[in-house]
């Protein structure tokens, strides 16, 4: 299978195409006078057009709010005949049934393994090797922010002292509240809720707490007593819809989600056909994330149509 990169467009580098190929060491020595013959071009339709490109990675920044300008650009590529791949949560949230439904009647793809855990195969699971299974419920640590935070806490730092280490290491952003009030946890509880339970929840129907309150000695009291304080994604159907919830809690030092530490996350699922069922990522990077997306990526071009 070849492949050549037609298009790439940054804050940096701009929108930026040529249809015969890009060279990939002078786009990662940041577009040196080599590159020069390549396109300008100023929006994403005139870019997709220039570009011709068949497949659209799109990873912008999450926007929690509304999921632009991603859905957008991703709405865009589906309209130009090209699979759409994405690593940005937002447009799961604010505009899953679109693109799925758009996707379907241009017969390509809307992929987004990314968006939760890193690249970890949860969509691809219960998409490709779990059919006609039902999915009752899940619980989940998701935010790798606030879970060095919490095991920071653990070892005798206050709050304050574990959120500069996660800083400093890079895990946590200068504003951190994005994270710490349980936003990001949030948005990936909807998109497990939307994609895997087939449930119409908005973000605003979250019952979200972060971990702000909690104080470092009552993080330690809890493990001295058996326990460990973790921020709880959860999602269960009820006779009146799916409820969902985020927020700090007590787990028995037993239960799978107390193991996880540091920058890992977990994902226990309850369904029809297994009582149990649990994904657990130990400490990714960057790497797992681009993973993903590549693993998308041959999904996609796998699909002749």
């Amino acid at each position: 299978m070849g492949w050549r990169i037609t298009g790439v467009a940054t804050r940096t580098m701009g929108w930026i195409a040529d249809e015969k190929g890009l060279e990939v060491d002078g786009l990662l020595a940041r577009w040196p006078d080599a590159q020069k013959t390549a396109a300008r071009v100023q929006d994403v339709r005139s870019w997709l057009k220039t570009a011709g490109a068949d497949v659209v990675f799109e990873a912008t920044s999450l926007n929690a709010h509304d999921g632009q300008p991603a859905i957008d650009h991703l709405r865009a590529a589906l309209e130009a005949g090209a699979h759409a791949i994405t690593a940005n949560k937002g447009p799961v949230v604010h505009a899953y049934e679109e693109l799925i439904e758009l996707a379907a009647r241009r017969g390509r793809r809307f992929l987004f393994e990314s968006t939760v855990m890193d690249g970890a195969p949860i969509f691809s699971l219960f998409r490709e090797n779990l059919p006609l299974v039902h999915l009752r419920g899940f619980r989940a640590i998701l935010n790798s922010t606030t879970n060095l935070i919490l095991s920071g806490m653990e070892g005798g730092l206050s709050f304050a002292a574990a959120l500069e280490k996660a800083q400093a290491m890079g895990i946590a952003e200068t504003d951190p509240s994005h994270d710490v009030e349980g936003w990001d946890a949030a948005v990936k509880t909807v998109v497990l809720a939307k994609v895997l339970m087939g449930a119409p929840l908005r973000l605003e129907e979250v019952e979200r707490e972060g971990i702000g309150t909690l104080s470092g000695e009552a993080v330690q009291a809890a493990r001295a007593s058996g326990k460990a304080y973790k921020l709880v994604c959860r999602a269960q159907r009820t006779e009146t819809g799916v409820r969902a919830s985020v927020r700090p809690e007590k787990i028995p030092l037993d239960d799978p989600l107390a193991w996880v530490s540091g920058t890992s996350s977990i994902v226990c699922f309850e369904s029809d056909i297994f009582p149990g069922l649990a994904i657990t990522e130990n400490n990714p990077g960057l790497e797992t994330t681009a993973y993903g997306m590549l693993a998308d990526f041959v999904k996609a071009a796998g699909d002749r149509g």
